[in-house]
């Protein structure tokens, strides 16, 4: 395939909304991968991998996981209520969108800094034994 044919093809994949989830998900990195949909489960997620007072961010399944505090964890969408982009960090107790500036607070996905005017979406976290499943 040609780079002009490489082109034509990523600039189909992105008219079409295809492109931007596949390149998420492989750069994510992780073993939780996928575009969302409503009741989709996100398990095999390690409590290990999630520090206390932070969070990790898997973009490919658009969601964070947080553990504010030892032993409790919580799950959100990780997509900016602001315009759609996917948070960045999680860093002094907030998840951060790079994109405007937004922060959500990793307790309860609210939000700590504007634009943003509305907080992240929860979802349900499951621990079973060393394992966290996200729903």
């Amino acid at each position: 395939m040609t780079d002009l044919d490489r082109r034509n093809v990523l600039a189909g994949l992105a008219a079409a909304g295809i492109a931007a989830p596949l390149v998420a998900a492989c750069a994510s990195g992780t073993d939780v991968t996928g575009t969302p949909s409503e009741g989709e489960t996100f398990p095999g997620i390690k409590t290990a991998d999630i520090p206390v007072g932070g969070g990790k961010i898997f973009t490919g399944a658009q969601i964070v996981v947080t553990q504010p505090s030892a032993g409790q964890f919580k799950a959100f969408s990780a997509i900016c209520t602001h315009q759609g982009c996917i948070v960045s960090k999680i860093a002094s107790g907030t998840i951060d969108c790079a994109c405007h500036g937004s922060e959500y607070s990793i307790d309860d996905g609210s939000v700590e800094k504007g634009p943003a005017t509305k907080g992240l979406a929860e979802k349900t976290v499951t621990v079973t034994g060393e394992t966290l499943t996200v729903t």
